[in-house]
């Protein structure tokens, strides 16, 4: 039987200390238990992934950590989350946060790269480049340096019928910015998206 969406999802919590906490979530109760265990060791080795990130030489110095987590889209098929770290050393001028996303399609049952999600030979990298350089003049957003573009492995996540690209903090913009994120309209996209893919469901009407 096909998996209908949304999944159930539990939260565990890690401990070590009244300032040092990490929040993650599981899939639970699938009937695909071998899919249900790779999106968990997923979720897991990320959100590891992280801590070893934040924590470096350093982790005598940490005085602060918590991590979290956003369900972005849970609908037709596809599982797309956030999960963040914030970290504070002894001494640092401020905390530092990372955030990663998942992206998961249980049609294809597999973890979505952004290549994925257009035609094989499409230029998305060009177009969401230009896309993401219209927003940032129409947004004003001040930049560290010249946007020359997005990587092919850019940050991003989905929700519902959009597309959202992001950077980490420093990346292009300053830390007093936060994070910049640009959503970008599954119907900016169409004439190079995989129409049967996991961005293209998002497109369908029905």
């Amino acid at each position: 039987m096909p998996i209908i969406l949304p999944v159930e999802i539990k939260q565990f919590i890690v401990r070590d200390g009244p300032k040092k906490e990490v929040i993650y979530p599981q899939v639970v109760n699938l009937r695909n238990q071998q899919l249900e265990r790779y999106i968990n060791q997923t979720i897991v080795q990320q959100t590891q992934k992280l801590i070893d990130t934040q924590v470096g030489d350093m982790p005598s110095t940490v005085s602060e950590m918590l991590g979290t987590f956003e369900m972005k889209n849970n609908q037709r098929t596809v599982l797309s989350l956030n999960l963040s770290n914030y970290t504070y050393h002894e001494h640092a001028a401020h905390g530092m946060t990372y955030i990663k996303s998942l992206t998961f399609d249980f049609q294809k049952e597999t973890l979505v790269q952004l290549k994925d999600l257009f035609k094989p030979g499409s230029d998305y990298i060009k177009r969401l480049t230009t896309l993401i350089q219209e927003q940032i003049k129409k947004r004003d957003i001040f930049l560290l340096g010249d946007f020359t573009g997005i990587k092919p492995d850019q940050d991003f996540y989905i929700a519902d019928k959009t597309l959202v690209i992001y950077f980490q903090l420093y990346d292009i913009t300053p830390y007093a910015f936060g994070f910049p994120i640009f959503p970008i309209s599954v119907y900016e996209l169409m004439d190079i998206l995989d129409e049967s893919g996991t961005l293209g469901r998002m497109a369908e009407n029905n």
